[in-house]
């Protein structure tokens, strides 16, 4: 296969005319203004300005020590801003997650234990725990949520399976369904592919879009994985501790991937995938309409280059 390079204007810096930059009032679910944070005086997010529109999918990128794993601390209150705000659905991030009809949350599938035994309906019941009467059990209401929430996710054959004997796609799709299982309005999702297959990633990238079409959800995807990125999101944020590019994916250059992860990435973006518009090359291009879950042909995933910032034993406590 020959990779032809592009020959575009570079970006420098964040594009102002982006609507992920500008307010838009009632809108905005998540409204991220100028928000700094370093973990013992090294920075790790300088001056983010973010706005995330209701019913959107926006995708995070970035390497590896570039601050994904922060924002979405951040953005989930589990840590906070060193100046800046930011709310969501006008509130506080701890006053929003800790209300499970407002924001549900993802993983990353490592930091889970799955040799522990649990079925796949005890694991969808936990995101209820919250919502549990001090002695009493379930609700009927609550566990047909339950099994709603596992029919969502095309997961319910298998409720009563141990949820370590199943497949990478199939784990991801029961978390889901535990993140949905009180109706969230939006839901953060902590490198969602991580450990599945291409074929599984088409298809579970398939399914993300049928439910935030059918639970009119709100999508925030924190990802290293480009070609999954592109397939899926309307909008993009380039990370690497300041937002180098937010925008349509198709918007996306050699030239902004190069700054975020410190490499030559002018093959990523071929003539044939056409995550670029016409104002890149000379070649046709079909109208740009909105995300599908078909798989760019990127001819390999971008690299994570950077060490993390700080090591484990360095970072903050969060607060109690």
């Amino acid at each position: 296969m020959t990779f032809v390079p592009i020959d575009i204007t570079p970006h420098t810096h964040v594009d102002a005319r982006s609507d992920l930059g500008l307010h838009q009032g009632t809108e905005d679910v998540i409204c991220i203004r100028d928000v700094s944070y370093a973990y013992d005086a090294r920075p790790a997010l300088q001056h983010i300005t973010l706005h995330v529109k209701r019913g959107s999918i926006l995708g995070i990128i970035g390497p590896n020590g570039g601050g994904k794993s922060t924002l979405m601390k951040l953005m989930l209150g589990v840590i906070q801003p060193d100046s800046g705000s930011i709310s969501i659905l006008g509130r506080s991030p701890r006053e929003a997650c800790s209300n499970g009809s407002l924001v549900g949350y993802v993983p990353q599938r490592h930091v889970l234990d799955w040799a522990f035994p649990i079925s796949v309906r005890q694991v969808v019941t936990l995101g209820l725990i919250g919502r549990k009467k001090f002695l009493g059990g379930f609700t009927r209401q609550q566990r047909q949520q339950v099994q709603a929430a596992l029919q969502a996710v095309e997961m319910a054959h298998l409720a009563d399976q141990p949820i370590g004997g199943l497949s990478g796609g199939q784990q991801q799709r029961v978390f889901i369904a535990r993140a949905l299982v009180n109706q969230p309005q939006i839901l953060f999702l902590d490198e969602p592919t991580t450990g599945i297959d291409q074929a599984g990633q088409e298809k579970f990238l398939r399914m993300l879009l049928e439910l935030k079409k059918t639970l009119n959800l709100t999508l925030v995807m924190v990802s290293h994985d480009l070609r999954s990125v592109v397939a899926s999101c309307d909008r993009v944020a380039c990370l690497s501790r300041t937002l180098h590019y937010h925008d349509r994916p198709q918007g996306l250059s050699p030239d902004v991937l190069f700054k975020v992860f410190q490499c030559d990435l002018d093959a990523v973006l071929d003539q044939h995938s056409h995550t670029h518009d016409s104002s890149c090359c000379d070649h046709d291009h079909a109208p740009v309409g909105p995300a599908q879950a078909t798989f760019v042909p990127l001819p390999f995933a971008p690299p994570a280059l950077r060490p993390s910032p700080v090591s484990t034993s360095q970072r903050k406590t969060p607060a109690p």
